[in-house]
């Protein structure tokens, strides 16, 4: 690799001259071993490590002294999400602007596998991609086992079925033996030589041919052209001599199958960098076996909180036992006790503390955030089970009798705006819309992620619209009828590349008068209280992955399995000084969850649980110097 790159690019001086630019200090001999390594390697980095600001340096100097132009580096994660943290610490550089053009590639997995190996496949196979989305192609697969005479066997089959409609929702290909075979959730109840098995497998090819596919059938097509092609992994890797992957503890078994193949070559460098006890996709296929490997490199120390929530992360390393350091500010541990009456009294309390603990220049920079498990309720009786337990306005969020109205869902869809959870905001608004009109002219609407940006293209005037819609109150009928214009005459552009297409949005744009507390959240006193404090953002656990806060709140919900608490299940671990490896998988995934979301904020730390379940723990939140605010007492708890 030394012809790729300038031989001083990684020199002290260099380093540490990019490094103040960045204001980053370099203090541990690890951050330097990462920094000058170009060889094969594992990063293990504790959560607020600056991991991901290592990461933008190593690239920008990279970027700087690289000096192919027909090779290039290749950056790989998870999500978009820690894709798109990446490209923030290098996007405003004029060497990290190259890295964003050929011969480099920044992005997902997925998208790396559709773009250099299952998409070359299929147009070398005169067929195109309409679109990757397993929710599009869920919609699609129903509806055409329902309208489709061609499938008429399969659907009285199916019809017996419980579950029948997602055995073709799910319906994915993979690659085994050399061959691509098809499978669904779970076993078939006919054979796939019967008639019915002959239809389903009709179905999947006929979507395939329309050019409708779901995520996983990327990575078996990519499988299937590099069976074919056996030179195809050796191109792909000469391309790219160097390759990161971060946030590499949620890559599943497949993907870092799949890479394995294509960079496992030793001539390739390849440097993975995570946390494996952020690991929080936990499907039966994803592994953490191989990361980090027993050389690895290893970041303890977080310099994002202090001793206090560096203490109680450690204790709540589930894949890998790890002492975290906390070099950050020295943090507030609290506990806030409700009852049933007092339920709705949390997160006010939080934002009170929050506001007594935080500086206020702070807490306006960085809000406080009110984290869960489950957003949603379900049908349990266990109590509570969710966020909008605890935030009656955020039910407004949940679709009620009167869904089918986008004004409703518009203002439910306001509320997540402005606690901050503005990517679930418009992901509501353009979900219903979806919805509403995806049986038009046989056309499917792409996925939000999928509109085009440009601000000229009706998918980039879709998603300014959007945004219109919910930034305005939009509750006079004249203003929401001129928009609801705009929205047919989009969604028609939209819809019109395989022909002409004229959309009539019918009852589902009628104009509703607000009524009630759920249509009315949003206006009015809620918008008064809003300028009167700093409000706390309202999201999941999962989402804020990553993230930075001032104040994080935990609140206690019901876990997926639907029979315990999660954070009572945390702190009885800690009270009664639980052995964590001994304990069930339920618990310790319950434990994995609540990890991330402790080890987000700086300055305070607060979990939400009920009286009746902690009261017995009561000591130990007092020796451990937690402070406890009983809200269950009918006084003021300051």
């Amino acid at each position: 690799m030394t012809t790729l790159y300038r031989a001083d690019a990684f020199t002290r001086d260099r380093i540490q001259a990019c490094a103040s630019e960045l204001g980053m200090q370099l203090s541990n001999q690890e951050q330097w071993d990462f920094l000058q390594s170009v060889g094969t390697l594992d990063l293990q980095a504790a959560p607020g490590s600056g991991k991901t600001s290592l990461v933008g340096l190593k690239l920008l100097l990279l970027a700087e002294h690289w000096t192919s132009t027909t090779r290039g580096v290749c950056v790989l994660s998870h999500t978009n999400t820690a894709k798109d943290e990446i490209l923030a610490r290098i996007r405003n550089s004029p060497s990290g602007a190259r890295l964003q053009r050929y011969p480099h590639f920044i992005g997902t997995i997925q998208s790396f596998t559709s773009t250099f190996l299952a998409m070359p496949y299929l147009r070398g196979m005169r067929k195109q991609v309409q679109i990757v989305d397993d929710d599009t192609y869920a919609d699609r697969a129903r509806r055409t086992l329902a309208s489709d005479k061609a499938f008429k066997i399969l659907r009285s089959s199916l019809g017996r079925q419980q579950d029948g409609d997602e055995l073709v929702a799910r319906a994915e290909f993979k690659f085994d033996s050399g061959e691509l075979i098809i499978q669904s959730t779970r076993t078939l109840p006919f054979g796939l030589d019967s008639a019915s098995g002959t239809q389903f497998t009709a179905l999947k090819k006929k979507l395939a041919n329309q050019g409708i596919f779901r995520y996983a059938d990327m990575f078996a097509l990519a499988e299937l052209h590099l069976n074919r092609r056996p030179t195809l992994g050796r191109a792909v890797a000469y391309r790219f001599p160097f390759v990161l992957v971060d946030e590499v503890q949620d890559t599943s078994a497949l993907q870092q199958k799949l890479l394995d193949q294509v960079f496992g070559d030793p001539s390739t460098s390849v440097q993975r960098v995570g946390d494996v006890n952020q690991r929080i996709f936990t499907t039966e296929t994803t592994t953490t076996d191989s990361f980090p490997r027993p050389d690895s490199l290893e970041l303890p120390v977080s310099r994002r909180f202090g001793k206090s929530i560096a203490e109680l992360a450690s204790s709540l390393t589930v894949h890998r036992d790890q002492r975290i350091l906390g070099a950050g500010p020295a943090g507030t541990i609290a506990i806030l006790l409700y009852d049933d009456l007092s339920v709705t009294e949390v997160v006010p309390a939080f934002e009170r503390i929050a506001g007594e603990v935080v500086p206020y220049p702070l807490l306006k920079v960085r809000p406080p955030r009110v984290l869960a498990a489950r957003l949603r309720p379900t049908n349990a009786k266990a109590f509570p089970q969710s966020l909008a337990c605890y935030v009656p306005e955020f039910a407004a969020t949940i679709p009620g009798d009167r869904q089918g109205s986008l004004l409703v869902t518009a203002r439910a869809a306001r509320i997540q705006w402005r606690s901050g959870a503005s990517g679930a905001a418009v992901d509501m608004l353009w979900e219903a819309v979806r919805v509403a009109t995806g049986s038009a002219a046989n056309g499917v609407l792409p996925t939000l992620r999928a509109l085009s940006r440009g601000i000229e293209t009706p998918g980039g005037r879709m998603r300014a619209l959007l945004l219109t819609i919910l930034i305005a109150q939009n509750d006079d009928e004249t203003s929401w009828g001129s928009l609801m214009v705009r929205m047919a005459g989009l969604l028609s552009e939209l819809l019109s590349q395989a022909g002409p297409v004229r959309i009539v949005l019918g009852e589902f744009a009628d104009y509703v008068a607000p009524s009630g507390a759920a249509d009315a959240a949003g206006v009015g006193e809620l918008d008064e209280a809003v300028a009167a404090t700093v409000h706390s953002e309202l999201g999941s656990i999962q989402r804020a992955k990553g993230e930075t806060h001032s104040a994080t709140l935990i609140l206690e919900c019901l876990n997926r399995t639907g029979k315990k608490h999660d954070v009572h299940e945390v702190l009885r671990l800690l009270a009664t000084d639980g052995d964590l490896a001994s304990a069930t998988q339920t618990v310790r995934d319950i434990v994995q969850l609540v990890f991330v979301g402790a080890t987000r904020p700086t300055q305070l730390l607060a979990f939400a649980v009920h009286r009746d379940r902690a009261s017995s723990y009561l000591d130990f939140f007092v020796s451990n110097d937690w402070v406890v605010h009983d809200l269950t007492l009918r006084s003021d708890p300051r």
